[in-house]
């Protein structure tokens, strides 16, 4: 290769190398922006509207406060136990609460079909996904915030409760669990 056929991004390249961009392209590139300017201003009504953005209660909360909460209710509620996790039944309308911690989400919890909840989740350690299998429930859980959320569930079955933010190497083992019925 010859020195002359070099380029670096500091040197510019010999020769025409930019030309002034054409019709199509124009309208393209407007009808796009165009489109983001529709789909921005439709965010707001799929918060509100749409469902898939639910809103919650968040508050600050004291990682080992949360883990006193959480035994008490587990304390309140237990049933038995599954693979060494205390499973818990609550009545109907009440308060619930899941705490996620390396590399579990404790405790199994059976609810009732057509009851409303109020879902209290935190960590005590570090950041954690909360996904719930087969339904498009996704939130981050962050240590030292409960994210409290309204929930009615309408099928009953045995959900997953999923981490899908990355917690360490036993991220894999970190499946909790729903029970409705």
């Amino acid at each position: 290769m010859a020195q002359e056929e070099i380029h670096s991004s500091i040197v510019s390249p010999q020769g025409v190398w930019w030309k002034p961009v054409g019709a199509q392209e124009k309208l393209w590139v407007t009808i796009a922006f165009i489109w983001c300017l529709i789909l921005f201003a439709m965010m707001p009504f799929w918060h509100l509207k749409g469902g898939q953005n639910p809103a919650g209660i968040r508050s600050k909360v004291d990682g080992e406060a949360f883990r006193e909460r959480v035994n008490r209710f587990i304390s309140d509620y237990r049933i038995g136990e599954e693979k060494g996790i205390p499973v818990v039944e609550p009545p109907p309308g009440s308060e619930i609460y899941l705490m996620g911690q390396m590399w579990s989400w404790t405790p199994i919890i059976k609810l009732k079909q057509g009851a409303e909840y109020t879902l209290h989740l935190s960590s005590v350690d570090l950041n954690h996904g909360f996904g719930l299998s087969h339904i498009n429930v996704n939130f981050q859980v962050v240590p030292g915030y409960d994210y409290a959320l309204k929930i009615t569930p309408k099928t009953t079955g045995e959900y997953k409760v999923l981490c899908n933010e990355f917690c360490g190497i036993g991220h894999h083992l970190m499946i909790g669990k729903m029970i409705v019925e």
